[in-house]
């Protein structure tokens, strides 16, 4: 039985550097640190980093919530990402936007009133 979205994996090129600007974007120090994987614990999810692996902006996309996209987006601009997806209303009071991260992953947000956090388990 599925239980629901538990961590999203990011291939990096150098997981030292990925390491630090992933404390910045999170504002927090990783739970789980070594030479094969850097795990962050995210509102009850984990972004998990690893050494190897093809990094990209294709296929399947995380969205990690954020309380308001605009100042996300500016943040993580500020970080260095790139900007890839600029901030869109998609319905429903709800926003994305997403970003390539230096090391050449999607890294996707979504602000959305819609989102209970307390559902989650």
């Amino acid at each position: 039985m599925i239980l629901g979205l538990r961590t999203t994996i990011y291939p990096v090129n150098d997981i030292a550097q990925a390491k630090t600007w992933y404390s910045q974007v999170l504002e927090q120090a990783p739970y789980f640190d070594e030479a094969f994987y850097v795990g962050f614990a995210v509102g009850g999810f984990e972004l998990g980093l690893i050494p190897d692996g093809v990094a990209g902006v294709t296929g399947s996309q995380a969205l990690w919530g954020v309380a308001d996209a605009d100042l996300a987006f500016a943040r993580l601009l500020s970080l260095g990402a790139t900007a890839l997806e600029t901030v869109t209303e998609v319905g429903g009071g709800i926003r994305v936007a997403a970003v390539t991260d230096p090391f050449g992953n999607r890294f996707g947000i979504i602000q959305n009133p819609h989102f209970d956090p307390s559902a989650v388990r």
